[in-house]
């Protein structure tokens, strides 16, 4: 190619970056978004009529007086549930399987078969029934949460999704994480299409001021039909 072609190419391709750098295409600024509190509105109606989802919640760090350290189930507004749940017990880590029908509960540990367990002396560790509960769990959450501002919008599991900065009423969060006191900050995704939750990540008070827990909870699965049965 000679001197002047190739200069002429170069120019057409510059032309080119530059229409696509145009300022239609900039990413949304914040002033573009959504409001906050209007997403967390929806969001708080959407997750209440929720029927079923598949729910994981982790924990990090010192988390109130919570001995669970991973929750990972099929939950239904009913209140069943089955799944599986890590539990730190003088210190060490045991995992055990769970189904929740009505008041019954059942537990499997690593060894031995199931068994009936108390529901108010398994409440008293974990209330799984309690997370699709409109009037005590994630819909409540998202109700309670003061100061939204929506920070930006990307993927989360491979759906869009608005991200937004809130802090939460502690004793409403302790529903969902025993043990749980003083002021709690996080961040949720709220899916742009559906306004569902399907992401919440919580900063929570440890005993001092610089030990602080994080309280990460997953939703997906949304409204997937699940059949729960008696082990």
């Amino acid at each position: 190619m000679s001197r002047p072609r190739a200069l002429l190419a170069l120019l057409a391709l510059l032309t080119v970056a530059l229409v696509g750098c145009s300022k239609d295409d900039k990413p949304a600024t914040t002033d573009q978004l959504p409001p906050g509190a209007t997403l967390i509105s929806e969001a708080a109606t959407a997750t209440g009529a929720l029927k079923s989802a598949h729910v994981t919640i982790g924990t990090e760090g010192e988390v109130g007086s919570l001995p669970m350290r991973q929750a990972d189930g099929d939950l239904l507004r009913s209140g069943d549930a089955k799944g599986t749940i890590q539990l730190s017990q003088f210190g060490v880590l045991i995992e055990y399987q769970f189904v929740v029908l009505g008041k019954t509960i059942y537990l499997k540990g690593v060894t031995g078969g199931w068994q009936k367990v108390d529901s108010a002396v398994a409440a008293s560790i974990y209330d799984p029934s309690a997370i699709l509960d409109p009037d005590r769990g994630i819909a409540k959450l998202l109700a309670s949460a003061k100061d939204p501002v929506t920070e930006g919008k990307e993927s989360v599991n491979g759906k869009d999704a608005y991200r937004i900065a809130v802090k939460l009423d502690s004793a409403t969060v302790a529903t969902l994480v025993p043990g749980v006191g003083g002021d709690v900050t996080g961040k949720v995704w709220v899916d742009a299409q559906t306004k569902q939750l399907v992401r919440a990540v919580l900063t929570v008070p440890g005993a001092t001021a610089d030990k602080k827990g994080t309280v990460t909870i997953n939703v997906t699965n949304i409204d997937v039909p699940v059949t729960i049965s008696a082990p």
